[in-house]
């Protein structure tokens, strides 16, 4: 077993909070140090109550996941002797209503642009192997149930 923590600070600045009309801002801090500015998302809350220039919980959640996806399939193609030069994901996450009707993430698109190098080159079906094998490691992919597709490419 493992802990993960994230503190999560959000600070009023406004003289009345009730009205609704108060910032979504506030801030992320990891055990590393790191601090991210953080914001509802745009599509949630409008604009000026959210800042578009500050990662939100859903783009967060699908950074997350793709990270996790990518990790794992970098270490299956380093157990394989594939040398990877460059992997990029544009992870793509849809909210629609879920079964009960509530909004949710109800699929997570990643698509891996993966460059090799060396001489060992691995072919399509190998890699769709390794995108299965990370997917099926993930730990994040294990923890939610929004469908989560993969459409590599090769470069």
């Amino acid at each position: 077993m493992s802990e993960h923590i994230a503190t999560v600070c959000w600070e009023n600045r406004q003289e009345i909070f009730t009205d609704n009309q108060y910032s979504r801002e506030h801030t992320w801090s990891f055990d590393g140090g790191i601090e991210v500015p953080a914001s509802a998302s745009t599509h949630v809350v409008p604009i000026p109550y959210s800042n578009p220039a500050y990662v939100d919980p859903e783009e967060a959640f699908v950074a997350a996941l793709s990270s996790c996806h990518m990790l794992f399939f970098l270490a299956i193609a380093a157990k394989k002797q594939f040398i990877v030069e460059r992997y990029r994901d544009r992870a793509i996450g849809i909210m629609d209503k879920n079964e009960a009707g509530k909004l949710a993430m109800i699929t997570i698109q990643l698509h891996p642009e993966i460059a090799f190098g060396g001489d060992l080159i691995p072919t399509s079906a190998q890699i769709a192997v390794m995108h299965e094998q990370a997917h099926h490691q993930c730990f994040l992919a294990n923890s939610v149930k929004a469908n989560i597709t993969i459409h590599s490419e090769q470069t």
